[in-house]
């Protein structure tokens, strides 16, 4: 059960309502998530601010920061975010079969994409600590040390989602992400 209110763009806080306004429009609807942040104006547009900084200034595509948002959750157990982040990845050309691969650490075929995300999944397991061969491995698949910080960027912003969503009791609203084997 939700800790907070669900708002709907009508019953936000007035100081809320243009954040919830953009993000509800960049997913399609207001989300559970997007209106129990809106509750609070600060979560709210901190997460907003959060999303548009990295869609403007990351030089990661759509596609690499789902994956990583991806594997952030699963690292955080979020039933939730795994659930959004599955359909994210999926609306960016990821089959469901990767996006499942991408939960469990490695994407078939793609190498470059598993150093990234091995990468984050060590961030978040060790809270911001990775090793030496973790970020030389990610430089050796074709990373630049620039990408490699704007995936801790991302990494933070899941984990802003992550713990919300533990925080709070975000209700599913949102089709489950396929069982792990």
């Amino acid at each position: 059960m939700a800790r907070v209110p669900i708002h709907d763009i009508d019953s936000a806080p007035e100081a809320s309502k243009e954040a919830l306004e953009r993000q509800s429009k960049r997913v399609g609807k207001t989300i559970n998530i997007f209106g129990a942040m809106a509750h609070s104006p600060a979560v709210m547009g901190l997460y907003d601010a959060a999303e548009e900084l990295l869609g403007e200034r990351s030089n990661l595509d759509r596609r690499t920061r789902e994956a990583i948002h991806l594997t952030i959750a699963n690292v955080n157990q979020c039933d939730y975010c795994q659930a959004a982040y599955t359909g994210s990845a999926k609306a960016q050309g990821f089959s469901e079969e990767q996006t499942v691969q991408i939960r469990k650490g490695a994407v078939d075929e793609d190498d470059k994409l598993t150093a990234l995300l091995a990468l984050a999944r060590e961030l978040a397991e060790h809270k911001g600590e990775v090793a030496d061969d973790t970020w030389q491995a990610a430089l050796d698949a074709g990373w630049s040390d620039v990408e490699l910080l704007d995936a801790y960027a991302d990494v933070v912003r899941t984990v802003l989602t992550n713990w919300f969503n533990h925080l709070v009791g975000t209700e599913l609203d949102l089709p489950a992400a396929p069982a792990l084997d």
